[in-house]
């Protein structure tokens, strides 16, 4: 079960699929206003057992997918994401940003964001993947992102969580991931029993497509354990 980030869909683990020698299935992450919501229609459609990567919002439904039903969890991994709560000053912000977005304001946005906080300094010249990432957000659209807004805002914090997970996982991000920080990827390594910790060099907060031949590696070694 694939997971994608927040305006993020298939393309996002594009190269990860070509490489991934077994059924893969997208969880549907555009419906639901809530984490737990979102978890639950995920859990209806998938396979009785499955294994997940997760990047960012991804990561952060992975804890609650977990929540919901470990017994068909076989395998995590955890992208670039966050296992807190989010932080009153980043809620605040919400509101506005969702007004903005409603408004027809969803390009600036993305673009605004894209170069500085998405991407390590070696990518954010990289115009086919800037196209791409700008391309996910727009065809999903507004109403997408002020549902996908309000279920980040609002989710429960992932820390407690992270002791229960007693499948095999394994732990990456950018070493320039300017979101989600090495740090958040150190704690989630050290509070998960048996996890592995990868750190990746030249690459931000989107790992998949950043670095995908070392996120394709990770995964598949982690899948075939």
């Amino acid at each position: 079960m694939l997971l994608p980030g927040m305006m993020c869909d298939e393309r996002l683990w594009a190269d990860q699929v070509r490489a991934i020698d077994q059924p893969v299935f997208h969880a549907d992450t555009t419906r639901a206003e809530t984490i737990a919501e979102m978890a639950a229609q995920a859990l209806v459609h998938a396979p009785a057992r499955f294994a997940i990567a997760g990047l960012s919002m991804g990561g952060i439904l992975a804890f609650e997918i977990w929540r919901q039903a470990p017994a068909r969890v076989t395998h995590m991994a955890l992208l670039d994401t966050n296992p807190h709560a989010e932080v009153p000053e980043r809620q605040a912000l919400r509101p506005q940003q969702i007004e903005t977005a409603l408004a027809g304001g969803l390009r600036d946005l993305a673009i605004e964001s894209l170069k500085p906080l998405y991407l390590a300094e070696a990518h954010r010249d990289d115009e086919k993947l800037l196209g791409t990432i700008l391309d996910m957000a727009l065809d999903l659209g507004p109403a997408v992102f002020r549902r996908q807004s309000l279920a980040l805002r609002d989710r429960v914090d992932g820390v407690p969580t992270l002791k229960t997970i007693n499948c095999p996982t394994v732990v990456l991000c950018g070493g320039e991931d300017m979101l989600c920080p090495v740090e958040y990827h150190e704690l989630m390594a050290k509070e998960i029993p048996g996890a592995r910790l990868r750190v990746i060099e030249d690459c931000g907060h989107l790992s998949s497509l950043e670095q995908p031949e070392i996120v394709t590696e990770e995964l598949l070694e982690l899948f075939a354990q």
